[in-house]
């Protein structure tokens, strides 16, 4: 901005910089609706009052004023005795008036009183007979509300002083600002702590209502909080401090299911995070374990079991049998390119090789244990690619149908990949429509590349869905609708692809049984496949899978539907689908940071 016309040697005051910032910000705003905002805030009378109060406070506090006297009251009583024998004229009659004014009386004794008085703090002396060597203690009155204190003791194994352990940021230790870690309790409400158990100390605390008075001996530094950035975790895990036999203190424990958000509030301690729900009024944070605690405590119960892939059965159908890559169930150009499911059925298993192997990484080799996942907030921005939709589910659940009712109800917004094989295309057949044709050797080479995200082989021939076919959809602006093994989420989890992963899960056996009575499968007997009904060793096997998937995998889902009535099921993914292009959602924080 440019510097304002004063004069020399003189500073512009905040009253003048307001009266020009109208005209110097005139240039830069492009709206009139804008301009008029501008003038109408710069031209408020009571904000312009409230700076010329501003300026004289600030010029009277720089010029640090100290009463010329303290005996005003005084010397107006003689002024006015003085004038009295003097000849009454009219100024000397109206001064002593005014002096004789019970008002201006009041106001000249006011004057004398803070004139005479100090208002500097004033320590009490020091007492003769103290002791050099004593430790220098602090009284703190407290006053309890029905929140804990927020604030957790332990005893030292070498001097047996009971000790503040730790501070829970936002409680009311934490907000006072007068006690911090490592200060040493002495006494609580004048009872001496020296003999008791931290336990003891606790129950004391507890029974204690209103004020409490602690007197504790400092710690040796106390250092000034910290401003810790903001840091928010997904929690990958549901915990209850209550069962955790490991936690210092249960009653300042957090607890919280999968999917909740918690804002970290301190990783001071390598082993116990403060954190609260992120959104929550109470400022009080509680304990979490530790990423990396909770990470060897999950390594030390169990080893991450993995999917058999070759247990996993044939997608099955109850509304449209496009199971196979040769059924001939979908016509209509909107639909072409419609993605066929290459895994085998069950009866398949016994003379064919498994179909679609899941992409080597040794990333994901290595020890998967869910714990926290730092996220921040994303919201689609016009223009920008869309986020890739992943449905999961167990075999016969309705994935087809419900990514076939997305497709004919907007097929300009949805779209599906286009899978690549290596068999001879047939006459019917347009390279990039059903398939994309390669030669086997080409494919190979792909695999190789890892450019698929999963490939299989099936009567010689290879098949596959390669991760170009994802970005060839994305590019065109629409939203590509992806149907893969679940162990394939980790492999498209980035930046890039950002997918929305949308588990869709069967109902109790009994309205499976009432909703499929009339539903078929496919077997892959031949090309066209062989529909037969659905058995209960399915239905059951179904339930068997969608646990197994919700148990190793629920971490990674972020909507979960339940397909009870495929009409509801279709509603409830087009308005979750709808949010996650129109609304805030979190998301990892590597998704967002380059």
């Amino acid at each position: 901005m440019p510097a304002l016309a004063t004069g020399a040697g003189h500073e512009p005051g905040l009253y003048e910089l307001l009266a020009a910032l109208p005209s110097q910000l005139q240039p830069h705003v492009s709206r009139p609706e804008d301009n008029t905002f501008l003038q109408d805030m710069f031209g408020e009378r009571s904000l312009h009052s409230l700076i010329k109060i501003h300026e004289q406070l600030q010029l009277y506090e720089e010029s640090k004023p100290v009463p010329v006297l303290d005996s005003a009251a005084a010397l107006a009583h003689e002024l006015s005795k003085e004038l009295e024998g003097k000849s009454a004229n009219g100024e000397i009659k109206e001064l002593l008036h005014l002096l004789a004014k019970p008002h201006v009386k009041s106001l000249l004794s006011v004057h004398d009183t803070i004139a005479k008085k100090s208002y500097d703090p004033e320590l009490p002396p020091l007492p003769e007979d103290i002791d050099a060597d004593e430790d220098s203690v602090k009284i703190i009155r407290l006053v309890k509300n029905k929140e804990p204190l927020g604030a957790t003791i332990m005893r030292d194994d070498h001097t047996g002083a009971i000790l503040v352990a730790r501070i829970m940021r936002g409680g009311a230790a934490d907000r006072s600002g007068l006690i911090h870690v490592g200060d040493e309790l002495k006494e609580v409400n004048g009872i001496p702590v020296d003999d008791k158990k931290p336990e003891e100390i606790i129950r004391i605390l507890a029974q204690s209502q209103g004020a409490i008075t602690f007197k504790l001996v400092p710690a040796v530094k106390e250092e000034a909080p910290s401003k810790e950035p903001k840091v928010f975790m997904k929690a990958l895990f549901d915990y209850e401090p209550k069962q955790d036999k490991a936690i210092p203190c249960k009653e300042a424990g957090l607890a919280f299911k999968m999917g909740d958000i918690l804002q970290v509030m301190s990783q001071d301690d390598a082993t116990w995070w403060q954190a609260k729900h992120e959104g929550e009024e109470n400022p009080r944070a509680g304990l979490i374990p530790s990423k990396q605690f909770q990470e060897r405590r999950f390594a030390l119960k169990r080893p991450v079991a993995t999917l058999p892939l070759q247990k996993t059965p044939s997608r099955q159908s109850y509304d449209v049998a496009v199971e196979f890559e040769d059924a001939d169930s979908i016509s209509g150009s909107q639909l072409a390119g419609f993605r066929r499911s290459f895994r085998l059925s069950r009866r398949e298993k016994k003379t064919n090789k498994t179909m679609y192997e899941c992409k080597k990484s040794e990333m994901y080799d290595m020890a998967d244990v869910p714990t926290y996942e730092e996220v921040t907030q994303y919201r689609r921005q016009s223009g920008d690619k869309h986020r890739l939709v992943m449905l999961v589910g167990p075999a016969g659940v309705g994935l087809n149908e419900l990514k076939r009712k997305l497709l004919i109800s907007d097929p300009q917004h949805f779209s599906v990949t286009i899978p690549h094989t290596s068999r001879a295309k047939k006459n019917q057949e347009s390279d990039g429509v059903e398939y994309h044709f390669i030669s086997k050797h080409l494919f190979d080479t792909d695999i190789q590349n890892n450019k698929f995200i999963e490939y299989g082989e099936f009567k010689g021939n290879y098949y596959g869905t390669g991760l170009d076919s994802i970005r060839s959809v994305l590019s065109k602006n629409k939203v590509c609708l992806l149907d893969v093994q679940p162990h394939t989420i980790k492999h498209l989890r980035t930046a890039e692809f950002k997918p929305f992963v949308v588990f869709v899960k069967p109902p109790r056996i009994e309205r499976l049984k009432e909703t499929r009575q009339s539903a078929k499968m496919i077997s892959g007997k031949d090309d066209k496949g062989t529909a037969k009904s659905f058995t209960d060793e399915d239905f059951q096997e179904m339930l068997n899978t969608a646990q197994t998937l919700e148990t190793q995998h629920g971490h990674l889902f972020e909507k979960v539907i339940v397909n009870d009535d495929l009409s509801a099921a279709f509603s409830e993914l087009r308005l979750a689908l709808k949010k996650v292009e129109t609304e805030t959602h979190w998301v990892p924080v590597s998704w967002t940071h380059s």
